[in-house]
């Protein structure tokens, strides 16, 4: 069993509905075992900020060293967040998986982050 390290702790996901669920993601060009038709491209884009309090919480720990929790909790939950609006679009489309995934990340203002998250909208074929 894996030991998880002291401080650690989970992250909640964002993105998992039911349907949600059922989207094949993946960042590979191909899935073994399946062939499929292009569809087109989809995207997913969050720009998130923390709130003052956090803030300046991580203003000292920047300054003693150590983790950010709250950059850390902020930039999952912008990636989540991202991910569920690329896979809507993709189920909209009909699509039945998302390949060749690929994420970016800029910061927009001090303490606020976006993240773009992009992949092809793919149809299986058998």
């Amino acid at each position: 069993m894996i030991k998880k390290p002291a401080g650690s702790r989970k992250i909640k996901r964002l993105w998992k509905t039911q349907e949600e669920k059922k989207m094949v993601v993946v960042n590979t060009e191909n899935i073994p075992g399946r062939e499929y038709q292009v569809i087109s491209l989809v995207t997913g884009c969050c720009v998130m900020c923390k709130n003052i309090g956090k803030d300046i919480g991580e203003s000292c720990r920047n300054m003693v060293g150590g983790e950010m929790q709250a950059d850390t909790q902020m930039m999952a939950d912008a990636k989540d967040k991202a991910i569920s609006y690329m896979i809507n679009q993709a189920m909209s489309m009909g699509a039945d998986a998302i390949v060749n995934v690929r994420f970016a990340s800029t910061t927009i203002v001090a303490g606020g982050a976006e993240i773009l998250v992009s992949g092809t909208a793919v149809k299986f074929t058998a």
